[in-house]
C-alpha cells in the first residue's frame, strides 16, 4: 500500500481505530520518521464527542496529540503490513495547559508529536498543540505497543 505524502481525513480514519466524529484530525501537514504535524478544526464542532457542558477543555488536546501519534505509527508501518501494531497511551507527563478551553480558539489546531525515544515495545513522544502560533498545551506521552498487530476488542475473562 502506497502511503500518501499528506494523508487526508479519509486516510486517517481508515488507519486509526477512531471513527466517525471521534476521528478528530483533518489531515497530515508533514511527517517523517521522527515526528508528525497534523491539523484539525473539529474543536469547533458542536458534536465533538469530547465536549462537556457545551465546551471543550484544553486537556482534550491530549487526545488530538494521541491521534497524531497513532497516525504516525500507521505511516511508519511497513508497506506489507495489513495493520500497524496497536498502541496504547499509558502515561502523560509534564503536561502544561496554557489555555482553559479549545472550543473558543478560532484558528485551526496544529498538532505536533516528535519521537524522543523508541524501543520494540514502547515509544515516548513530546507533543505540542498550537493555534495561529499560540501554544495551547504541551507535554510528553508514553505509548506501549501491542505484542502483535491485532487490536484487542474484548476484555479477557
Amino acid at each position: 500500500m502506497l502511503k500518501p505524502a499528506q494523508p487526508d481525513h479519509a486516510w486517517i480514519a481508515a488507519h486509526i481505530p477512531h471513527q466517525g466524529t471521534m476521528c478528530l484530525l483533518d489531515h497530515v501537514v508533514n511527517w517523517d520518521e521522527q515526528g508528525i504535524q497534523c491539523r484539525a478544526g473539529s474543536h469547533h464542532s458542536a458534536d465533538n464527542p469530547l465536549r462537556s457542558h457545551n465546551q471543550l477543555g484544553s486537556a482534550c488536546g491530549i487526545e488530538y496529540a494521541a491521534q497524531a501519534m497513532a497516525v504516525h505509527g500507521a505511516l511508519l508501518a511497513p508497506d506489507d503490513s495489513t495493520r500497524p501494531r496497536a498502541g496504547f497511551l499509558v502515561s502523560v507527563r509534564g503536561t502544561t495547559l496554557h489555555v482553559p478551553r479549545l472550543d473558543d480558539i478560532t484558528a485551526d489546531l496544529d498538532i505536533e508529536a516528535t519521537c524522543i525515544h523508541s524501543s520494540d515495545d514502547n515509544i515516548l513522544y513530546q507533543f505540542t498543540v498550537h493555534a495561529a502560533g499560540q501554544l495551547l498545551l504541551d507535554g510528553r506521552a508514553a505509548v506501549m505497543l501491542s505484542a502483535d498487530n491485532q487490536l484487542q476488542t474484548e476484555t479477557p475473562t
